[in-house]
This record gives C-alpha cells, sequence and structure tokens, in this order.
C-alpha cells in the first residue's frame, strides 16, 4: 500500500495550483520551449556551417551514431529539463526542488535505483550476449576517456524524462484526480508513446512502446511510494548506461557503446529476449516495493 503521508508529501506543491488547464498549458509550454531551445541551437550551427553541412549534421545527431553526435543529443535534453521548470514555474509557481522531492530521499534513491538495476541487469546482459555474435564498437580507451561526459550526458537525458514525466506531470494529475488513473497510466502512457520509433524499431515497434510504458507504470510507482524521483531516476539512469554505453541494438544511438549487436537485427529473435526484459523490470519493482515497504 502506498504511505498516504509519504505520497501527499510529494505531491503538497502541486495541490497549491492544481488546476487541469495550468498542466495542459504548462505541457504546451515544454514543448515550444524545447522546440525554441532545438531551434536556437540550429540557427547557432547555421551560423558556422553551410545548409548542406548543417542538415548532415542534424541528420547525424538523430541518429548518435557516433561519440560526438551523441553526447550532443544528450545534452539536447537539458532544453527539457529547462522546458519542465520553466512550465512548473510560469503555471504552478513552483521549482525544480518540488518536483525532484527531498534531496536526501532522493540521493540515497537514486544509488538504490542503480543497484537494483545492476543486480537485475547482470544476468540479463549474459543471455542477451548469448543471442548472437556481438561486433566491437567504441576503442575501450576512447570509451574510458570520453566515460565521464557521457555519464553527465546520461544524468541530464534521464533526468530531464523524469522531471517530466514522474514528476511535473504525475504530481499534477494526482493533485487534480484521486484515481491512480490519471496520475499512474495517463503519464506512462505517455512515455511509452513518445518512444515510438518505427524506423529504428521495425516489426518491434509496438513492443518497445509497450515495455517502455511498463517501466514507466513501476517508475511511476515507485516514485509515488518512495515520495522523491530518485529511485526512478537511478533505475532508468542505469537502463540507459547499459544500453547506449555497454551494448548497443546498432543502427542509431550507438555511437559510444562498446559493443552492438549486428543491425538490423532479426525482429522475432528478439521477442523473446524483450519479454524477458520486461520480466526482469517487474522483478525490479517487486524487490523495490519491498525495500520500501520497510523503511522507516
Amino acid at each position: 500500500m502506498l504511505r498516504p503521508q509519504v505520497f501527499e508529501r510529494y505531491i503538497a506543491p502541486a495541490r497549491q495550483r492544481p488546476q487541469f488547464w495550468r498542466l495542459v498549458v504548462g505541457l504546451a509550454l515544454v514543448v515550444v520551449f524545447y522546440a525554441g531551445f532545438l531551434a536556437l541551437t540550429g540557427l547557432t550551427l547555421r551560423l558556422l556551417m553551410s545548409d548542406a553541412a548543417l542538415l548532415g549534421a542534424l541528420d547525424r545527431v538523430s541518429r548518435g551514431g557516433d561519440p560526438i553526435t551523441l553526447l550532443v543529443l544528450l545534452a539536447s535534453f537539458s532544453g527539457l529539463m529547462l522546458g519542465t521548470v520553466v512550465a512548473a514555474r510560469l503555471m504552478q509557481g513552483r521549482g525544480l526542488a518540488s518536483i525532484i522531492g527531498p534531496w536526501r530521499i532522493a540521493l540515497r534513491d537514486f544509488f538504490l535505483g542503480i543497484g537494483l538495476a545492476l543486480v537485475a541487469f547482470a544476468p540479463a546482459g549474459l543471455a542477451w550476449s548469448g543471442w548472437s555474435d556481438l561486433t566491437p564498437g567504441l576503442d575501450p580507451a576512447l570509451w574510458a576517456a570520453l566515460l565521464p561526459i557521457a555519464l553527465l550526458g546520461l544524468i541530464v537525458q534521464t533526468g530531464a524524462e523524469e522531471a517530466l514525466f514522474r514528476g511535473y506531470m504525475l504530481q499534477q494529475l494526482a493533485a487534480r484526480f484521486r484515481s491512480p488513473l490519471g496520475w499512474l497510466i495517463l503519464p506512462s502512457l505517455a512515455f511509452g508513446l513518445v518512444h515510438y520509433d518505427p524506423v529504428t524499431m521495425g516489426g518491434n515497434t509496438w513492443l518497445v512502446v509497450a515495455s517502455t510504458g511498463l517501466f514507466g507504470l513501476i517508475a511511476a510507482d515507485l516514485t509515488a511510494r518512495s515520495g522523491s524521483l530518485g529511485l526512478a531516476w537511478g533505475l532508468h539512469f542505469a537502463n540507459n548506461v547499459y544500453a547506449l554505453l555497454i551494448v548497443s541494438m546498432g543502427g542509431g544511438l550507438d555511437g559510444l557503446a562498446l559493443w552492438r549487436y549486428p543491425h538490423p537485427p532479426d525482429a522475432a529473435a528478439l521477442r523473446p529476449l524483450m519479454a524477458l526484459d520486461m520480466a526482469l523490470l517487474a522483478l525490479i519493482w517487486l524487490v523495490g516495493r519491498f525495500a520500501l515497504r520497510h523503511r522507516r
């Protein structure tokens, strides 16, 4: 069961201005701000290069196929974080600290989330590595040199998504609607749909959306039970470290990976492994709930 005092403390800042229209306008502001941030970045680059070079650079950044472009892509999520903070400030009169929750709890749970993910992903990684021959990715020496910057980029990227979906959206919906169908389902559905990418995922596109949506549900539930973004953020961060820095599916967002799977992967062969990932997410959820239930 939820600990009412913990959940209430987390959503209390959103109760001051809980009107649904404020959230809708706030989300629109996030989109506009983020799009404006990306456009401004593109205009800046336009001053430094030709149209053809700019289009090529933007295409490479969208694919993240080399270290520089993937780092730029991760850094671009700072615009999403800023947009979320600006929207919360303008529409609800609150800041980043109210979105994250108590810093002491958030920091502790961030490392708890990393620990839970590592325990689950280690055996999963062995299973995945047996699926197909891996091909070498980034040179290990260069990988190690770029690792601190890459980790910082992933903190920004995962933090921005958590602040929007498990922070701002979840809090404002919970302040407006008592039913979990509002604050639990809607942010998770939105989180899954923004990962819709048929070009990269092919026949597994909707399975990826479902898997991402499942992560959203688990992250939202653990956020509500822990009273901060820390646990969900740690899980998200550790997951992306594995997927982007250790072993990538190839064909996109693989510029910083030590190893890559052959691309394009066989869609049918991937499905059992994706099902395993979803089962491990459920296991992490159960262990996380157990840990929170025995917390004072």
